[in-house]
C-alpha cells in the first residue's frame, strides 16, 4: 500500500518536499493556513548556498529547477562590515558560489506543477497518532489521513506546540525592520561594488545597524516562466532591488517597540530616518531612497537545541524545529537540505524507519546551524540569545 504523507505548511521547506515526494510518486497534501503565498509579509530576499541549490536541483522536476536557475542572482560571495561612516571594519569571502532570490518568486517556482496539492486557508489545528498513521485536524472541521505528518509550518508551528512542548523559541533581544530599495540607473549609484555581495553590515554606534543586500534577476520572473514552462503557472514580474534593513535591541524602541508589529510601513521609514540622521550621508541617501510603503517590522527569534526525542509517525521540517537567527543566513539552506534529506529517507525506506534516519541526521546539522546562528549574532550584534552551555 502506498503511503501518504501530509505537510502542515507551505513555506520554502514545505513546499520543497511535495516536489520531492511528488516527483517520486508519493502521494502528497500540503495545508497552508494562509490564503495565498503572498498573504503574510516574511521578508524579501534568501541566501542559498551551493548545498542548497543542489537540494533544490534534488527536488524539483527539470521545469522549476531550471526556472529557479534563470531567476536567482549571484551576488558576489562576501561579506562587509562598516562602521556609521562607511570605514571597512571586517570583509570576509565566503567559499564557494551564492545565490540570492527573492522569497515570493522562490515560492512561487516551487508552488509550479504541485497546485493540486496544496490546500490554502486550511490550517492545521491537531493531530492523533496511532501505530499505522496520523488523522490530521482541520481548522474548518475535517479531517486528513495520512502515514506520516511533517510539521513544516513554521517558528510558530502548531505541529511542534503540541508534540514537543518542551521545545522552546526565545527571543533574541533584537528587532529588524524589513525594506527593499528599488535599484534604477540613480538608486545603483548609492552603492558601490563592494556592496553588491551576499550581505553589507552599517553599524551604529549605538548597537543599531542597517543592512543591505541585492536581489538581481538574470532573467524577469514572469519571461523566465513563459520561456520554461508556458503551459504551466505564471510567475509574477519583479524588478531588481536591495534589501533595507533596520536592527537594534528591544529596548532601543521605548514604548514604540510594543506597537512595531502594527505601524504602518512610513511610520517605520520615519523610526529608521530618525535613528540615521547623523550617520554618514550615503547611509541617510540608502534609508531615504527605501519604499516607505515596503518596511514592515519582526522580532528576531531563535529555537533552543533539544536532545533527540522517540521516532513516531510525526515529524518536523525548517523552522519549526530548528528556527535561527538571520546573522548566518542559514535558515532557508537548512530547511531545503531538510527537504531533500527527508525525500530520500521517504523514498528508500518505509515510514517509521525513513522518519528515524531523517531525524539522526536533522537534528545533528539543524541545531549545529542554530548554535552557529548564535555565534555570529554575538559576533555582530552583541547578543546570545541560547541559554549558557546550549
Amino acid at each position: 500500500m502506498s503511503s501518504v504523507i501530509i505537510i502542515a505548511g507551505a513555506g520554502v521547506g514545505g513546499l520543497a518536499l511535495a516536489q520531492g515526494l511528488l516527483r517520486h510518486g508519493i502521494e502528497t497534501v500540503v495545508y497552508e493556513r494562509d490564503a495565498a503565498l503572498a498573504s503574510r509579509r516574511q521578508g524579501y530576499r534568501l541566501h542559498l548556498d551551493a548545498a542548497a541549490r543542489d537540494a533544490l536541483h534534488r527536488v524539483l522536476p527539470a521545469g522549476p529547477a531550471a526556472l529557479f536557475d534563470a531567476t536567482a542572482g549571484t551576488p558576489a560571495a562576501r561579506f562587509t562590515l562598516l562602521n556609521n561612516t562607511f570605514r571597512v571594519l571586517f570583509a570576509q569571502e565566503s567559499e564557494g558560489p551564492a545565490y540570492a532570490v527573492d522569497r515570493l518568486t522562490l515560492r512561487s517556482v516551487l508552488l509550479s506543477g504541485i497546485e493540486d496539492r496544496v490546500r490554502f486557508a486550511t490550517a492545521v489545528t491537531g493531530f492523533r497518532m496511532d501505530d499505522d498513521g496520523v488523522t490530521v485536524d482541520l481548522a474548518d472541521g475535517t479531517t486528513a489521513r495520512g502515514d506520516v505528518l511533517v510539521g513544516a509550518d513554521g517558528i510558530n508551528s502548531v505541529v511542534r506546540r503540541r508534540y514537543l512542548p518542551h521545545a522552546r523559541v526565545v527571543e533574541t533581544g533584537v528587532w529588524q525592520i524589513y525594506g527593499r530599495i528599488p535599484l534604477t540607473a540613480e538608486t545603483r549609484n548609492l552603492f558601490d561594488d563592494t556592496m553588491f555581495g551576499v550581505f553589507t553590515m552599517i553599524a551604529g554606534p549605538d548597537g543599531t545597524f542597517l543592512g543591505v543586500a541585492p536581489v538581481e534577476f538574470p532573467e524577469n520572473p514572469a519571461a523566465a516562466a513563459a520561456r520554461l514552462t508556458p503551459s504551466g503557472r505564471p510567475l509574477p514580474a519583479a524588478t531588481d532591488y536591495m534589501t533595507c534593513s533596520f536592527g537594534a535591541r528591544a529596548e532601543w524602541f521605548g514604548p514604540t517597540r510594543d506597537r512595531l508589529l502594527t505601524l504602518p510601513g512610513p511610520d517605520l521609514h520615519t523610526i529608521v530616518a530618525t535613528a540615521v540622521r547623523d550617520w554618514h550621508p550615503r547611509a541617510r541617501a540608502l534609508v531615504a531612497a527605501c519604499a516607505p510603503d515596503s518596511l514592515f517590522a519582526l522580532p528576531l527569534r531563535t529555537s533552543v537545541p533539544i536532545p533527540p526525542w522517540p521516532t513516531t509517525r510525526t515529524t518536523l521540517l525548517g523552522d519549526a524545529i530548528h528556527a535561527m537567527t538571520p546573522a548566518s543566513g542559514s535558515g532557508a539552506c537548512t530547511a531545503l537540505r531538510d527537504a531533500a534529506t527527508l525525500t530520500e529517507a521517504l523514498t528508500t525506506n518505509g515510514p517509521l524507519d525513513a522518519v528515524r534516519d531523517y531525524e539522526r541526521r536533522m537534528i545533528d546539522y539543524g541545531f549545529a546551524a542554530v548554535r552557529a546562528g548564535a555565534a555570529d549574532g554575538e559576533r555582530f550584534l552583541g547578543q546570545d540569545p541560547l541559554p549558557a552551555g546550549v
